[in-house]
């Protein structure tokens, strides 16, 4: 099914909105404490699951809308729910923490595998969207997968030491905003290797 074009603006609220919301709820129950079957759970493992059907909700939109959805977009839920899962069973917050240290490591173990085989699986991804010579997407596959394994390791580091608080912040802002200064600079910076598409406005 072809990909249906729609809002910017919309994509981006759909792609971004569930993370967002799960912060909002979170600093709005973070103090509190609810018992549910008897057992008691912290603000941030209510706001966790609550979560869940969120990003669940937007994504049904988001395929409803467009009729396509990443295979990032995809294992990203998949993510949430198990680890949201377990996180609920074991009335655990390391879990839904682990999460972000997982995906990270795991697209950097992906790409990765690629560059050990002289491929760019990022190519196979992004090539439609970037148009770029083969050698362009080896220096990016090779960048991305080190800031990937940076951002996991980061992300092990954070919420092993610091407080619950900070590492929701952290998630929710700065490891987006890193992320996206990082491919901003880097398509800057591998302009040269971009392939320009033929004129075919010309008479």
């Amino acid at each position: 099914m072809a990909e249906r074009q729609i809002s910017p603006v919309l994509k981006q609220v759909l792609e971004l909105g569930p993370t967002l919301a799960f912060f909002l709820i979170y600093l709005r129950i973070k103090d509190n404490t609810f018992t549910i079957g008897g057992t008691e759970y912290t603000g941030f493992i209510i706001a966790a699951l609550i979560f869940v059907p969120i990003l669940l909700a937007a994504m049904g939109i988001l395929w409803m809308m467009t009729g396509k959805l990443s295979r990032m977009q995809v294992f990203t839920a998949f993510m949430v729910i198990f680890f949201g899962a377990l996180t609920a069973y074991f009335n655990d917050e390391r879990f839904f923490k682990m999460k972000t240290t997982i995906v990270y490591g795991f697209m950097a173990t992906l790409l990765g595998i690629g560059l050990v085989r002289g491929q760019s699986y990022l190519q196979y991804v992004m090539e439609e969207f970037l148009p770029m010579q083969p050698e362009g997407w080896m220096i990016f596959t090779r960048r991305l997968t080190l800031m990937f394994a940076g951002l996991a390791i980061a992300n092990e580091v954070i919420w092993r030491t610091q407080s619950t608080e900070t590492w929701v912040k952290l998630e929710t802002f700065a490891f987006p905003a890193v992320l996206f200064v990082f491919l901003w600079v880097q398509i800057i910076g591998l302009q040269k290797y971009l392939i320009e598409e033929p004129d075919t406005a010309k008479d």
